[in-house]
């Protein structure tokens, strides 16, 4: 255990939070949304393993669900990659306000 506490773990996880919540909502390029995505799911690890340290009953739960989030945020970073990189093709720039074309 630390001595720190809880409280500074979920100031970060806060400040990460709110930092990937302003930049998903300000970019206009898929990367930076990606890179907000990415900040956002790094906050709900470091909140998994904050609780997981100072609760000694949920100490595997939160570890657990800490790398499925890693496992997840992986797999939606290769996807969305995946679909950046079509995008990128077809149309020469990661805008997303010129994905108009993309709705159903």
């Amino acid at each position: 255990m630390t001595e720190l506490g809880l409280p500074p773990f979920l100031v970060l996880s806060a400040f990460l939070f709110v930092c990937g919540a302003v930049c998903i909502a300000t970019k206009r390029n898929a990367i930076g949304i990606l890179m907000g995505v990415e900040l956002v799911l790094n906050a709900a690890n470091v909140n998994f393993i904050a609780f997981a340290c100072f609760n000694p009953v949920f100490r595997m739960e939160g570890e657990v669900f800490a790398l499925m989030v890693i496992v997840l945020a992986a797999a939606e970073a290769a996807v969305a990659l995946a679909i950046i990189l079509n995008f990128y093709n077809n149309h020469a720039t990661v805008d997303v306000d010129k994905a108009d074309e993309l709705k159903g």
